[in-house]
């Protein structure tokens, strides 16, 4: 009876983590400038490209619904850059 319990309860305290973490991100479409060129050129992205979509991943989607950014985040380089960076699409 304790175990089930106990993964209830470190579940509950994953997705507290969670929402707290993605409560904190500040959706700042600037903060992926450093992916520009990756995105544009087909380059490969650098670190800081890749902790800065890490960092707004929870923003995507919202991205997605700006008809000003939906072109940059929905191409085909955008996904690949997340997809180099270890960052799954998110699907809205």
């Amino acid at each position: 009876m304790k175990a089930p319990s106990i993964v209830v309860c470190s579940l509950l305290l994953l997705l507290l983590a969670e929402a707290q973490i993605t409560m904190a991100v500040n959706c700042k479409p600037t903060e992926l400038s450093s992916c520009a060129n990756s995105i544009v050129s087909s380059t490969p992205p650098s670190g800081l490209c890749c902790t800065k979509i890490k960092e707004q991943k929870p923003c995507l989607c919202q991205y997605l619904k700006n008809p000003s950014l939906k072109k940059f985040v929905n191409s085909p380089n955008a996904r690949k850059v997340a997809s180099t960076c270890g960052t799954p699409f998110p699907k809205c």
